[in-house]
């Protein structure tokens, strides 16, 4: 459940100067704060560790949404804070232009960042799994998909299931017709009401609907086609943030952590915690989304997954230049680990 909020039309990357940081000035966005260092906030905090973020909605976000409501970092001193955007497609450029640090988002859209020439870097795992592409009664093969509209957000990983799931059964992607959807809700809400043949969309939505809509068909939730545990986000921030402020991305990291680790082990609590806050959907949505879309931060068995993507973003045409392994790098995740080797060991998802 990684929402997409927002008109999905994408601005020219490559138009963009991505070689100095922009000023965000707080009257542009609403700002949420997490895990100060103790005490009220003022001040006295002034010399705090900040990191800006995008703020998502979907269950992706989960470890950093409960970091911030355990302030989890609040013994490594750090603070960040929480930038919302009107449109998911904002969120992407407030990374790539420098107005934000950090950024739970699909790997796909990074990928688009990275070849068009943004400092960013992949540095942890966000969601794993979760995707589904549903189909309108009847519409029970690949083959009956020509000719037919599909709902979807551009450059998103719910684009390119549905490419790599039709390329798979030899159907063409040019064969069928695209809708680039507002959100979520509006794209789940269009296909109730038969505006869309199909749809790729995300737990909990893609149950819903299988359930709402007699008749309808799960076609693939990704695990044919790319395995278990694939991964749909990662944790990208700007690549200077590395050597910077390596102290506080290491406190994100660990945090996200601590946070994995409640809601593997506690997770009704960890819902009664964050639905109504952080999720606005109901507490049984809310279950299926979290068991279908577990949030893991030790990404780096995907490593080769999300590199081999590229593959069908530049087959699609939105990246030039197949990105190299210098566009992820694990290594404060790799010192978080070794730092805190107890944790590490309790987490149930991780890579080794």
């Amino acid at each position: 459940m990684c929402d997409r909020a927002g008109c999905m039309h994408l601005p020219n990357f490559r138009t963009m100067d991505f070689s100095r940081r922009k000023v965000l000035k707080s009257a542009a966005a609403t700002t949420l704060t997490m895990a100060v260092g103790g005490g009220l906030m003022g001040a006295a905090h002034a010399a705090a560790n900040t990191l800006k973020s995008t703020h998502g909605t979907g269950f992706c976000n989960l470890n950093i949404f409960l970091s911030h409501a355990l302030q989890t970092a609040k013994d490594d001193g750090v603070e960040i804070e929480f930038i919302n955007t009107p449109t998911f497609a904002e969120q992407v450029t407030f990374l790539g232009m420098g107005q934000v640090d950090v950024g739970l988002m699909p790997y796909t859209s990074f990928m688009a960042l990275f070849d068009a020439g943004a400092p960013v870097k992949v540095v942890a795992g966000g969601g794993i799994e979760g995707c589904l592409i549903v189909s309108q009664p009847g519409l029970d093969s690949p083959e009956k998909l020509k000719g037919k509209t599909l709902g979807t957000f551009q450059l998103d990983t719910l684009e390119v299931l549905p490419y790599d799931f039709l390329k798979k059964h030899n159907v063409s992607f040019k064969d069928i017709k695209v809708r680039y959807m507002g959100n979520t809700p509006e794209a789940v809400e269009a296909f109730k009401a038969g505006a869309l043949d199909w749809i790729c969309t995300i737990e909990p939505y893609g149950t819903a609907l299988l359930n709402d809509v007699k008749g309808s068909h799960k076609l693939t939730d990704g695990t044919d086609i790319y395995g278990k545990g694939y991964t749909d986000c990662v944790l990208a921030c700007r690549a200077d943030l590395i050597k910077q402020n390596p102290t506080g991305l290491k406190a994100l990291i660990k945090g996200m952590m601590k946070a994995q680790a409640m809601a593997e082990t506690k997770p009704e609590e960890t819902l009664t915690r964050l639905v109504g806050a952080y999720y606005k959907t109901s507490m049984e949505n809310a279950r299926i989304a979290m068991g279908k879309q577990p949030a893991v931060v030790d990404a780096r068995s995907q490593t080769q997954f999300i590199l081999d993507r590229t593959d069908s973003l530049m087959e699609m045409g939105y990246i030039k230049k197949k990105p190299g392994r210098d566009a992820i790098d694990w290594t404060l995740l790799e010192q978080v680990i070794a730092e805190n080797k107890e944790l590490y060991v309790s987490l149930k998802y991780k890579s080794a």
